[in-house]
């Protein structure tokens, strides 16, 4: 068999949605399902976290001894090819006797790659399929894999003359409904987000994700960069997830957060850690709430940003314009996503 069946493709779909079920984290999102060679789904599985059984062999588990063999194993990232906390998926699937193999995202890491060129050498077919597909996926998770720190999304709201607050430090509410909306939206889709001590003490904001039918929209943690103390009534101790305190270093603490499987940080925490993480070129995405309003002062959304003259401006390229009541969403990435 050397092309892709209509069942192999409706199975691949249905991996896409089982890996969903499976958290966000440390670990890829993934899901596999187990095809019988008349196209007959035989089993089902995703990975469940860290430590936990991988995709493949947790389909592999609800099966006999020998059910699988000659069977076709639909996964939507390749099977691993080392020892971690779990043994390589390769052989499993190698020794439950799966005859062919279909997978979407390449394996990107040095030591887990190569489970496909170890199943084709003991003569297991292996196929490619919806590559671009099982890729997005898992696009936040390959991100980390590259760089070794969550993508970072840095937004804010100013006014059109460029203000984030009046000249007494008043700001809300800048924007309309719809934009804030909009925000905790955003916030639910991120798995964490940062403020500064500044912006803590000054607003004491809550960062809850507060999404219009959806009450258990999913939170992220709250991260707060600064040395500063938070007061013991601050708001932000009742956040479901807690926080977490981070100093200066951001690059030392976006490898930390990492590494705890924060794939995505939403920073939202006013125009001194917005302007150092973009200033350090730390920022991946820009997310920019414009309002149809002027504010004057110096209270200005960004600081410097370390540009001496104009050959060392920070270009970007926009990805999306979109009114949001009678605010405009400007959405654009950095040189470092481009």
């Amino acid at each position: 068999m050397s092309g892709i069946t209509a069942a192999e493709r409706a199975a691949m779909a249905r991996a896409r949605a089982l890996a969903l079920r499976g958290p966000r984290g440390a670990n890829p999102q993934v899901g596999a399902v187990i095809l019988s060679p008349d196209g007959r789904t035989l089993a089902e599985g995703w990975h469940r976290g860290a430590g936990t059984a991988h995709a493949e062999v947790d389909a592999l588990s609800r099966l006999g001894a020998s059910e699988a063999r000659g069977a076709t194993a639909v996964v939507t990232l390749e099977p691993c090819n080392h020892v971690g906390r779990t043994g390589p998926c390769a052989v499993a699937l190698l020794e439950a006797g799966i005859g062919r193999v279909v997978y979407a995202a390449a394996d990107p890491g040095a030591a887990s790659s190569g489970g496909s060129a170890r199943l084709r050498d003991a003569g297991v077919e292996v196929a490619r399929l919806d590559e671009a597909e099982g890729e997005a996926l898992i696009a936040d998770w390959l991100f980390v894999q590259r760089t070794g720190r969550p993508r970072v999304t840095v937004k804010w709201a100013q006014s059109l003359d460029g203000r984030a607050a009046a000249t007494d430090g008043t700001s809300r509410w800048i924007t309309g409904p719809e934009a804030r909306a909009h925000v905790h939206r955003e916030r639910s889709a991120h798995d964490a987000i940062a403020v500064g001590t500044g912006t803590v003490l000054a607003d004491d904001p809550r960062l809850t994700a507060r999404v219009e039918g959806d009450p258990d929209a999913p939170q992220p943690l709250p991260v707060v960069f600064g040395e500063r103390e938070m007061p013991a009534t601050a708001a932000l101790r009742e956040h479901p997830r807690g926080y977490r305190t981070a100093g200066h270093d951001l690059g030392r603490e976006l490898a930390a957060l990492a590494a705890d499987g924060i794939q995505t940080l939403y920073v939202e925490g006013g125009p001194t850690l917005a302007s150092a993480f973009i200033r350090a070129g730390l920022a991946d995405r820009l997310s920019v709430y414009l309002a149809p309003t002027l504010l004057g002062g110096p209270r200005t959304a960004l600081d410097d940003l370390g540009v001496a003259t104009i050959n060392e401006q920070r270009r970007l390229t926009v990805t999306r314009l979109e009114q949001l009541g009678r605010d405009l969403l400007v959405e654009a990435m950095t040189e470092s996503e481009q």
